[in-house]
């Protein structure tokens, strides 16, 4: 058996001495616990063959279909639609009066707009047709715009307008090109004007 004699003094430094290394190692884990907690994770929601109704007074406005639907959960929340997604637009009597397709789709919920991508294209019951590879649908004003070339066919007059940039109701009732031609788009719009009789 091994006997230590020590002062009190002693006894002192020692117990400083082991709380102070005891301290030392908890304080190691303890900033590394806390880097950890400073770490952003990403929360992300998956959702599969969704269908959102939209309604204005009561009554159904759009109804959105997407085979794939992801909602991530950060300072600025997003929903993605990396699959495709799909869109009815209804008139006051509930009859399909538009329909927008789009392979790419990201709701930006504190702007309450759409960003769409890759062979978008929006219809009428007319058949007018707009075909572009980036627009933005702006649900509160009800409308959508990009700056990107587009390409617009009519029926009645028969027509397609190749364009740069646009402004078009989300029924697609109307629409503003902001530059049409050879000289702005590098191609040329057409129009049929049908014979006339005089």
């Amino acid at each position: 058996m091994i006997h230590f004699s020590c002062d009190i003094y002693t006894l002192k430094i020692v117990v400083v001495l082991i709380t102070s290394l005891l301290l030392f190692n908890s304080c190691e884990n303890s900033i590394e616990m806390v880097k950890a907690l400073g770490e952003h994770k990403v929360s992300i929601e998956e959702g599969k063959n969704i269908e959102s109704i939209m309604t204005n007074g009561g009554k159904t406005s759009a109804r959105l279909t997407a085979p794939l639907m992801l909602r991530y959960q950060t300072d600025t929340p997003k929903v993605e639609f990396p699959k495709s997604l799909h869109v009815d637009f209804y008139d006051s009597a509930t009859t399909v009066e538009s329909q927008l397709y789009a392979s790419y789709g990201r709701y930006l919920e504190n702007d309450n707009k759409v960003y769409l991508s890759d062979s978008v294209i929006v219809f009428n019951r007319k058949k007018d047709t707009l075909w572009c590879k980036e627009l933005y649908w702006d649900q509160a004003m009800g409308v959508y715009y990009t700056d990107k070339p587009v390409i617009i066919s009519q029926q009645i007059p028969r027509q397609k307008i190749y364009g740069q940039g646009l402004r078009a109701d989300q029924n697609f009732k109307w629409f503003t090109i902001n530059k049409i031609g050879r000289m702005n788009t590098g191609k040329k719009s057409f129009i049929n004007i049908a014979d006339s009789i005089y």
